[in-house]
């Protein structure tokens, strides 16, 4: 189990996936906390220093792929592009833009 004061922010709107996410790295001892949109993700982004993003691809406010342009203008926190887009050159687009992996 970790030990620390790990913070986690989870970028994913769809709830199956969100969830097994969020139990499994809070099982581990990361504090973890979700957001389902863009701008809920903002909110927690400017309210809260966190050591990582796992950030989903397609949300319904925006993509990923644009918040991790977003994000990499202020900050270098690692971020994993988490997504069921498995084509090499979303891969390759999203590790361009300042993603530190991408898991598909």
């Amino acid at each position: 189990m970790f030990m620390g004061n790990y913070n986690i922010l989870i970028v994913e709107d769809e709830p199956s996936i969100a969830d097994n996410l969020k139990i499994s790295l809070s099982r581990e001892g990361f504090n973890t906390e979700l957001c389902n949109t863009l701008r809920d993700a903002r909110k927690a982004l400017s309210s809260k220093q966190f050591n990582l993003i796992i950030l989903d691809v397609g949300l319904p406010d925006g993509s990923g792929f644009d918040f991790c342009r977003e994000i990499r203008q202020e900050s270098n926190i690692p971020i994993i592009m988490l997504t069921a887009r498995s084509d090499e050159i979303d891969r390759v687009v999203g590790l361009e833009i300042g993603a530190d992996d991408y898991v598909t």
